[in-house]
């Protein structure tokens, strides 16, 4: 039997163009799976394979867990008691004890040889996935074999892949034998085996598109930067030339348009703005609100955000139908656009300079007029009075040497003063935090200075906005979000 069953591996392996070992471990799963059934326990049994005699082991497994967390005793082994018969064991460990493994028989070899086959059609299947993934072609050609739920089925050569309902564009209609083009969004691993899952609406899929169209794109020539959608009705797409004879935006139109008028028939008539990317974010975005004309732009950095002045009669056109041209915008630039009017910008900066004339007069004992000097000339945090060199303070003209000093002295104060009370606030803040199991001050106090002072609210989080917050491992983060949930299970 063991001398058949080397050559039943050797010509499945062969037959299917799969490895050898694939079907020797499907061999030993079905094996192992049928001795388990000789057990009333839930037990863990695990068979092997001789490759060179054919010949068959069979072992009954414990896991190692911690003393405490014993949940199956048929499956499962204390540390203690492991170490007793294995001083080497730790968390994790597999003990194992031989058992009397089954039988093939007619029925045993019947469920074994289904088995195989099942882990055999997964593999080939990995396997063409594998294949068609090495290629690395994110834009997918195929035709739609069927429809289910209103999901597409579309093959394309040996590979079947899904476009998802919500993964269309809006309004249009796919019927089966139709030819359609996508992009490979992701793949989706199930228990039911590798899925390939596309998308119409990524704007990936509008840059591809493009690089299809435009020779230049694919040569290097020319580079899209960034693109956005609102699918199937406007796009925008930032280009930039990497050769100063080359107009990018004219490259991309085509003659008469012919270029962006392919690509805009796939996407089902969506309009495409085509938009001259810049290295200046201002101009970027002055560039993206267009046709639009911009009076003024005030940027942010701190808040990565942008307030935009126009016209009255420029607002509208500006904003879009429902948002449509600034929500785009904001989306292809990465920055966040806040449109107004002039009055609106005036009436905004207006209160912006009372709440600083009012934290000057607060923090630094100044009356009205101090404090309006030091807003006019551009103050507008205690910092900037504190730190910026004495030679250019000295430039107002309404200041003399003796104010510039008691000023920043001031200044220095009202900042240590504050300084004192987040310390204090923070110690007040980091002592539920310490007493949780493993956690350090230093993690502590970066949690409180998030938002995140009780035991409850770090239970609460997820392990990659722990990681994020603070910068620990991931393992670290996952035992300290455990800790703090222990008392849920208690």
């Amino acid at each position: 039997m063991s001398r058949e069953l080397l050559l039943l591996v050797d010509a499945l392996a062969r037959e299917k163009n799969v490895d050898k070992n694939i079907v020797i471990g499907a061999l030993e799963l079905a094996l192992a799976s049928a001795t388990k059934k000789r057990f009333n326990e839930d037990v863990d049994i695990r068979a092997a394979m001789n490759p060179v005699t054919g010949e068959f082991s069979f072992f009954r497994r414990w896991q190692v867990v911690n003393n405490p967390d014993i949940e199956v005793p048929a499956r499962e082994y204390k540390l203690h008691e492991a170490q007793e018969m294995n001083p080497d064991s730790k968390i994790g460990d597999f003990i194992e004890e031989p058992v009397e493994g089954v039988e093939l028989g007619r029925i045993g070899a019947q469920t074994a040889k289904q088995v195989i086959l099942q882990k055999i059609r997964d593999a080939e299947r990995e396997q063409i996935l594998s294949d068609f993934l090495a290629r690395e072609e994110h834009m997918v050609t195929g035709v739609i074999k069927r429809m289910e739920r209103g999901n597409a089925i579309i093959e394309s050569g040996r590979v079947e892949a899904m476009l998802p309902r919500d993964q269309m564009i809006s309004k249009e209609n796919l019927r089966p034998g139709d030819r359609v083009r996508a992009y490979l969004w992701k793949v989706d691993r199930t228990s039911r085996g590798p899925q390939i899952l596309l998308s119409r609406i990524t704007p990936e899929f509008l840059v591809k598109l493009f690089e299809l169209e435009v020779p230049e794109l694919e040569d290097g020539l020319l580079e899209i930067k960034s693109a956005a959608r609102d699918p199937g009705s406007r796009a925008k797409i930032a280009v930039k030339s990497n050769d100063p004879r080359i107009d990018p935006i004219g490259t991309c139109v085509g003659m008469r348009g012919s270029r962006v008028q392919a690509v805009t028939s796939e996407l089902g008539g969506e309009r495409v703005d085509i938009i001259l990317w810049s290295p200046d974010p201002a101009q970027f975005v002055i560039n993206a609100l267009a046709p639009a004309e911009v009076s003024k732009i005030t940027v942010d950095e701190e808040k990565h955000s942008m307030d935009i002045v126009v016209d009255e009669e420029n607002l509208a056109q500006a904003i879009g139908r429902t948002g449509q041209n600034v929500r785009l915008a904001s989306e292809l630039t990465g920055w966040e656009i806040n449109l107004m009017t002039l009055e609106e910008s005036k009436k905004k900066g207006e209160e912006e300079s009372a709440s600083i004339r009012t934290l000057f007069m607060d923090r630094l004992d100044v009356d009205q007029e101090v404090a309006d000097i030091l807003v006019q000339e551009g103050f507008s945090t205690l910092e900037e009075v504190a730190y910026i060199p004495v030679a250019e303070m000295l430039e107002i003209e309404s200041f003399d040497e003796d104010t510039v000093n008691e000023l920043r002295s001031r200044a220095r104060n009202a900042l240590l003063t504050q300084a004192i009370v987040t310390e204090e606030k923070l110690e007040h803040d980091v002592e539920d935090l310490l007493t949780l199991e493993g956690m350090d001050n230093q993690t502590a106090r970066m949690l409180a200075e998030k938002g995140v002072v009780t035991k409850e609210n770090l239970a609460d989080l997820a392990m990659d906005d722990l990681v994020e917050m603070t910068g620990i491992d991931a393992e670290r983060a996952k035992q300290l979000i455990m800790t703090a949930r222990a008392p849920w299970f208690a």
